[in-house]
This record gives structure tokens, sequence and C-alpha cells, in this order.
């Protein structure tokens, strides 16, 4: 007969976070635990749609290992020792995401879902759902990824143009003010003519640097060193001309001030966001954690569609510029315990606090 640790303590399942989870049927809670029901001989997943077992039927295993070792078989419902659905789909959209990646040309949305053997209108609602980004205009940003790079080892403009896959240069103009924010030529040269607005600020978590482009804040900065914090964003952007902001700019530098003060409140201002297809992927993630939640970053690599990319998630965590506004400061390792942060763990476990208290 098949027993558990809290068969005959009902109340010890019901008062565990895991139980919640099952009672939610939550898809996130996947793979982070397992649990089997006594009076079946099953281990499910935490979001298997059949019928609710009892509490006291209930035990959590760790891994699906541990459920077997105990005695108990996969459920024939959830399939808990196959890939779930949502892996299933992410795995179709990475496939897609590497086709787009390496063809010279875009391929169309027609190719796109043959290959992942689906209708075109499904293929489009997953690709989406997975990256949150259309097909289209995901290869847009890996093409404008690309078009950074050739611009920085290229001879000339038009060379970078042509090995980033454009046909002409009149497409690439078309779309080059809201790829790069600025002309090509600027770009190449660092920068320049660029116009980058600034102020520094003092907040309740020490020095604060805000920084805005003609698209939007670029930058917002933590430190204890207002001057360390200037050098650090002529070093990002070295040829660009740096102007200190005027009482108008102010009021943006309070309303950042605000979401630091009060970070579950949002911005309300729109944001210039500099980074490749990938970091643009983690960092749009990010923003969907909703204030006083957190995120491992293993969840946040499958949420991504990338489960493998456990290390480039936290890489693009690091790279970050927009610090709160993209809020890398509720990623925590897998055991919930702080990792690194780039203005601080003690900022980060302010942070933190703040949310839940709201």
């Amino acid at each position: 007969m098949l027993m558990s640790q809290n068969t005959m303590n009902p109340t010890a399942t019901e008062n565990d976070p895991r139980w919640a989870a099952i009672l939610a049927r939550s898809v996130e809670a996947d793979r982070t635990f397992y649990y089997s029901v006594r009076t079946t001989g099953v281990y499910c997943r935490p979001s298997c749609a059949a019928r609710r077992a009892r509490p006291e039927n209930v035990r959590f295993h760790e891994t699906r290992e541990d459920a077997e070792r105990a005695g108990f078989r996969p459920c024939k419902r959830c399939k808990p020792d196959q890939p779930s659905l949502a892996e299933r789909h992410a795995a179709r959209v990475t496939e897609a995401c590497r086709l787009i990646e390496s063809s010279p040309t875009v391929p169309t949305l027609e190719e796109l879902a043959a290959q992942a053997g689906v209708s075109t209108f499904h293929f489009h609602r997953l690709f989406k759902a997975v990256t949150g980004l259309t097909p289209k205009a995901y290869a847009a940003a890996h093409r404008g990824e690309r078009v950074r790079r050739e611009l920085g080892r290229t001879s000339t403009v038009t060379a970078a143009i042509y090995q980033s896959g454009y046909s002409s240069n009149g497409r690439f103009y078309d779309e080059s003010a809201d790829m790069l924010g600025m002309t090509p030529t600027d770009y190449r040269a660092g920068g320049a003519n660029a116009e980058i607005r600034f102020a520094i600020g003092e907040c309740s978590l020490g020095s604060i640097l805000v920084a805005r482009s003609e698209r939007g804040v670029c930058a917002i900065m933590l430190g204890d060193d207002p001057d360390g914090l200037a050098r650090e964003l002529q070093d990002r952007f070295p040829r660009a001309e740096l102007i200190g902001g005027d009482a108008g700019f102010e009021q943006v530098v309070a309303k950042v001030v605000g979401l630091v003060e009060a970070p579950g409140l949002g911005l309300d201002l729109p944001l210039d966001v500099r980074g490749t297809v990938f970091q643009q992927r983690v960092w749009r993630a990010l923003r969907e954690v909703p204030a006083g939640r957190t995120v491992s970053y293993t969840e946040l690599a499958r949420r991504i569609g990338s489960p493998k990319s456990v290390r480039a998630v936290a890489r693009a965590c690091a790279m970050n510029n927009l610090a709160v506004a993209i809020p890398c400061h509720r990623v925590v390792r897998q055991d919930g315990a702080l990792s690194g942060y780039h203005w601080g763990v003690e900022r980060k476990r302010e942070l933190l606090r703040r949310e839940a208290l709201a």
C-alpha cells in the first residue's frame, strides 16, 4: 500500500504553498515539483486537469524520479514523464527563431508555420505568446541586431546594409530611425550628433541618474557616487551630446524617483530599450512579472522559450540599463535566495520589501 508522510495530516498539505499551485492548476509550477495521489497510485504535474485529490491523499515530490521510486506511475492525462504542452510549444518557436536567424532573407509566415507543423493562424498566436513578438517583429529585431553588428565592423554603411540581408538601401533607410534611434552614420560614430538629456538626483536608495533620448528614457541607474553614474552614462554613449536636464526634465526625474519609492505603481513614460533580440525577450518577460512576485532565472528562461539558456538570461538581467522600470530585481535564485544585482543586493532586497508591503 502506498503511503505518504502527510496521509493523515491534510492541514500540513493545505498549508504548503505547493497545494495552492495545485488548486490553481498552475502551469508556471510545472517542473518545479510533482504530486502523487495515494488512492489512485499516480503522480501528476501541478497543472493537471484531473479531478482534484483530497489533501490527505496527496504527497509532494521534488522530481518525477522521486515519485516513481515511491511506487507511483505517471498520470495518463497530464503525462508528467513527457515534455509539457508549453515546452513543446517553446521548442517549436525556438526552431522557428533559429530559422529566422540563419536565413539570408526573412522566411514567410507560411514557411515558418509549415516547419512547425501547424496552421499560420495558430503559429502566429503561438510565436507571440512565447516570445512577446510577432514573427515579423522578431525578424525585424534580429535584422536590426545584425545591422548594428555590421555597422561596427564594415568599412561602409552600404556594406553593412547588404551584409545584414537588405536587398536595397531604400528599404533599410525606411526602417533605420526606428531600428537604431539615429542615422546609421551617427551610430557608427558612437552616437555622434545624438542628444541625450540627463539629470542626477537623490532618492531613498542613494543617487539616481535618469537619461532620455528622443525615443524615451534610455537609462535609469542607481549608485552611491553621482560622478560615477555620470561617467557610466558617458561610457555607454561615448560620442553623444549629453545635455543637463532643464526644469521640464526634472518632472521626468520625479516620476522615476516615484517609481523607485513605490515600484508597484509602474512608470507611464516611454522607454528607449536597446539590446539584442534575446535581451529584449528577457526584458519583456521581466516587465510581465507582477510587483510583489519573484521569478527564478530558470523559470524566466522557460517563459521566453529557451529553457537551456539560464546563464544567458542572467547575463541579460545584468545588462539591463533601466533599473526598476525593467524589474530585474524580481529575479531570484531557484531556492528563492537573492542573487547579484547590478545596483547592489541591498537595494534589491529593499525594492522587494517595498513591493511586498504594497
